[in-house]
């Protein structure tokens, strides 16, 4: 017997395969709890699809620098605080909760080693639908994605001893007492931070002590309700209260560190940092960071941490101006030439 194709019969089937799909999920029978798993064929299709899929993603939009050098300790400060109960660390397991998730979070001492820098850039930036790996938090802060990609990429070869270095160095030092600030959260800060508040040589975390209490309190509380963009320091203040703010915008405002430095010889920097560039409309650095301004102090900060700072507000030099937000400071980053970023950065710091 031969059956005749029609359009009719092939809409017909068509139709009919779709009701019977849409009835199935109706109906409820399909199992979507977590403890069922899924079948071996199931579970290697969608690795295959996800791999797949970062492949050819990471290509073709992954920068081509998606790593950054030297700095660990914000990373992995994150890395243990919002990471480390899915993934696990050296010489820590993961949480036996969300090890129980389908599918659960992989062990990256092993699965780091099968992506190159650019693949974990793009996982770390864009996340992976139905797994339960999250995107970035602050997607625009590139940054701190290129220190998470070094981050992982370390994990492998890293002995528990170098990952509690990273994670709770000088953990014991200068966390009992302070009043107003629970012991916990201290020892936080103080993971990235330091206990003097100079951040530990790590040249993307900025010095704390010398800037006001008051612009520490508005920061914390711009982290807090996601007004300003990081997501180290957001999953941070997310949890702090008024009075935990409060307290270590004091405590942390009150250490030694930032002062006065003398400035590079350097006249172009000069000019920008004391007049500004007038046929630029950029007006001069100093007009608003100088001692007794309500804007934070930049005589002696790290350079790399200013240089990033501007170089985040300058936004994607493949998006037009209109479409960029037009706060304060994106709107002047935007003004200073390409070429004196680092030089700024340099003189501000008092670095030749």
């Amino acid at each position: 017997m031969t059956i005749r194709l029609t359009w009719k019969r092939v809409a017909a089937t068509l139709f009919g395969l779709f009701a019977a799909g849409m009835l199935f999920a109706w109906s409820g029978l399909f199992n979507v709890a977590a403890s069922s798993g899924h079948w071996p064929v199931t579970d290697w299709f969608l690795h295959w699809v996800m791999r797949n899929s970062v492949k050819t993603h990471a290509a073709f939009s992954a920068p081509d620098d998606p790593k950054a050098p030297r700095v660990l300790v914000s990373a992995a400060g994150h890395f243990a605080g919002a990471c480390a109960s899915c993934h696990g660390a050296p010489g820590q397991r993961p949480s036996p909760v969300m090890q129980a998730a389908t599918p659960p979070a992989p062990d990256l001492s092993v699965n780091a080693r099968q992506w190159t820098d650019k693949q974990l850039y793009w996982i770390l930036r864009h996340g992976v639908k139905y797994s339960g790996m999250p995107a970035w938090p602050a997607p625009e802060r590139g940054d701190e994605i290129r220190a998470m990609v070094a981050f992982v990429r370390a994990l492998p070869g890293m002995t528990p001893a170098q990952y509690r270095a990273l994670t709770q160095d000088a953990a014991a030092a200068g966390t009992i007492g302070v009043r107003g600030i629970r012991t916990a959260t201290l020892t936080g800060c103080i993971a990235c931070h330091g206990a003097d508040g100079r951040g530990r040589n790590q040249p993307d975390i900025p010095v704390l002590g010398g800037q006001s209490p008051a612009y520490l309190l508005t920061a914390l509380r711009a982290y807090a309700t996601g007004a300003r963009h990081s997501a180290v320091m957001q999953n941070a203040a997310a949890a702090l209260t008024e009075q935990e703010m409060r307290a270590l915008a004091t405590h942390f405002a009150a250490m030694p560190g930032l002062a006065p430095v003398a400035p590079a010889p350097d006249p172009m920097a000069r000019r920008i940092v004391q007049q500004g560039i007038p046929r630029l409309q950029l007006p001069a650095c100093a007009s608003c960071h100088a001692p007794g301004k309500p804007y934070p102090v930049l005589s002696g900060q790290k350079p790399l941490y200013l240089a990033q700072r501007l170089r985040h507000w300058k936004g994607d030099k493949n998006v037009v101006d209109a479409r960029k937000t037009h706060a304060t400071m994106p709107v002047i980053a935007r003004r200073i030439p390409d070429e004196m970023i680092d030089r700024l950065a340099r003189y501000l710091a008092g670095q030749r």
